[in-house]
């Protein structure tokens, strides 16, 4: 009987650290745990100094390397830095002590450099998760032209190179047109999340965005939309599920404009408790200057939400008849869109069972097998 294949998988965020690359990662491994014939050793990060070991399941083993982290959904690039210092010392002796098949990075970058650094002893694959291609991130524009020559090189050492949504491959290609960039999307538990018993439009329209508080999400946007509303006399509610190191900012834009008492800042909610919250909502938001493929939006759509979101990547799979696209991002015609949304009973509840057909189409089983017929094809599993 052949040896179980046996792949090392490099993220540099996991839960709790990290947003929806790690979330994605969480819920591939549930998927792999099923499998007689899969081995997965994991290395990736933790808030505190140190190392520690965890069994995720009789076949999969996380490795995390401690680092000194301040904001457990914000990387500072010294954070950065200190994570792939000591993560490569552990790559190295993990690479001394195992023989590996195949190593799967999560992010071409940072994580991705480790296996480019070590590309002559493994073959690796790379899964593009969004701020890891360049031009998806403004803010870290000039990062990107710093390290595009290592992006490259990255890239183009890559036995694959897979992005999580079509218009993140569409980015990734301007990027490196040389590259054949695959698309394996994300997945959705359509179990655990399920549209409520009924969910009817009255009185205050409940809005619903969850995402990490930082400036490429725009959560501003949506403050200004909600005071908008409220100056023609609609009642609505925000919603926010989140942290991050804008909170304090958008507490005060929500006070100044006199709607914080329709503006609710949640935090972060635990996994658990999430499908209740996307039953307790009308609409679900999204702001994004750029978006992989937003697990938050699988799971709304999963609940039956329909979806309003800004123009950008990793809608185009998501949203058709089910929610609206708002093509020019600002506060005004993010508020007419709601408006539009939810004026009309039955429009509404032909979006709502839209929302739910297209995510019952994803699942994290579909995805992982994506991924384990990629595997499947490299020459290393047949030696």
């Amino acid at each position: 009987m052949d040896r179980p294949l046996k792949i090392l998988m490099l993220n540099y965020e996991f839960p709790p650290i990290g947003g929806g690359g790690g979330n994605a990662h969480r819920h591939l491994l549930t998927e792999y745990a099923k499998q007689d014939n899969l081995h997965i050793d994991v290395l990736t990060s933790s808030p505190q100094p140190g190392h520690s070991t965890e069994s995720f399941s009789e076949n999969i083993t996380i490795y995390k390397v401690g680092i000194h982290k301040k904001n457990l959904h914000y990387w500072r690039k010294t954070e950065v830095l200190e994570w792939l210092f000591k993560a490569n010392r552990k790559l190295k002796t993990m690479l001394a002590e195992n023989q590996y098949d195949l190593a799967h990075a999560f992010f071409g970058f940072p994580t991705g450099w480790l296996t480019y650094r070590h590309r002559h002893k493994l073959p690796y694959i790379i899964s593009l998760r969004g701020s890891d291609v360049p031009g998806f991130n403004l803010r870290l524009k000039l990062d990107y032209h710093l390290l595009k020559g290592l992006f490259h090189k990255i890239w183009q050492n890559a036995d694959a190179v897979i992005a999580n949504s079509k218009g993140l491959a569409e980015l990734a290609v301007k990027f490196e047109p040389s590259l054949d960039i695959g698309v394996i999307c994300n997945g959705i538990d359509t179990k655990k999340f399920t549209p409520p018993l009924n969910r009817v439009l009255v009185d205050r329209i409940k809005l619903l965005t969850v995402c990490r508080l930082i400036a490429r999400k725009r959560i501003h946007l949506l403050i200004e939309a909600v005071h908008h509303l409220k100056q023609q006399g609609i009642d609505t509610e925000l919603n926010i599920v989140g942290e991050g190191n804008l909170l304090n900012e958008l507490q005060t834009q929500a006070r100044q404009l006199r709607i914080n008492d329709h503006v609710n800042f949640l935090g972060l909610v635990g996994y658990e408790e999430m499908p209740s919250v996307y039953q307790q909502n009308h609409l679900f938001l999204m702001s994004s200057v750029h978006e992989g493929m937003s697990n938050a939006m699988l799971e709304a759509m999963a609940s039956g939400l329909p979806i309003l979101s800004t123009a950008c990547e990793g809608t185009q799979e998501l949203i058709t008849d089910n929610g609206i696209i708002v093509s020019e991002p600002t506060s005004e015609n993010i508020a007419e869109a709601i408006i539009h949304a939810a004026k009309d009973q039955q429009k509404y509840a032909q979006m709502s069972v839209a929302s739910r057909k297209i995510a019952e189409k994803f699942s994290w089983s579909n995805t992982a097998n994506q991924y384990l017929q990629l595997y499947a094809t490299f020459k290393s599993f047949c030696r």
